[in-house]
């Protein structure tokens, strides 16, 4: 990957980041091929743009102030390596944070596959949460 292509990887992966930050489906969708495939390390299973989207609405739902502290982004051959922490509030106004490593495949400039990797355990807080909400 030469030095154009790493900036422009590093570029889809900042914007990506951002729009799901601001909760802008819109450009998270635009972000992804639209056959993309999104897998969690959690429960092994391959989402599809769509459910990934509904993600999106989902932890806006249940957290407040959703944002990413990347700790890493590298472009790595054939897309982009990022470790970040997902920060925000819950309902009842406890801090969360949760660690995760996320390894996207690029093509066409467009994130062609996800794989994200966390500890679920880190994930109780915001399913309680939701839980609550209902």
């Amino acid at each position: 990957m030469n030095e154009t292509e790493s900036a422009a990887v590093l570029e889809l992966a900042n914007r990506f980041v951002a729009a799901i930050e601001a909760r802008d489906v819109d450009t998270v969708r635009r972000c992804y091929a639209p056959q993309a495939r999104i897998w969690h390390n959690v429960d092994g299973k391959v989402q599809s743009v769509d459910d990934n989207i509904k993600g999106v609405h989902w932890i806006h739902k249940v957290l407040g102030g959703v944002r990413y502290d990347v700790k890493r982004r590298l472009a790595i051959p054939g897309g982009f390596l990022q470790e970040h922490v997902l920060r925000g509030t819950l309902p009842g106004g406890e801090a969360f944070a949760m660690p995760a490593c996320v390894v996207c495949t690029v093509e066409g400039g467009v994130i062609t596959a996800l794989d994200e990797y966390l500890d679920s355990a880190h994930t109780r807080p915001l399913v309680a949460a939701s839980q609550r909400g209902r």
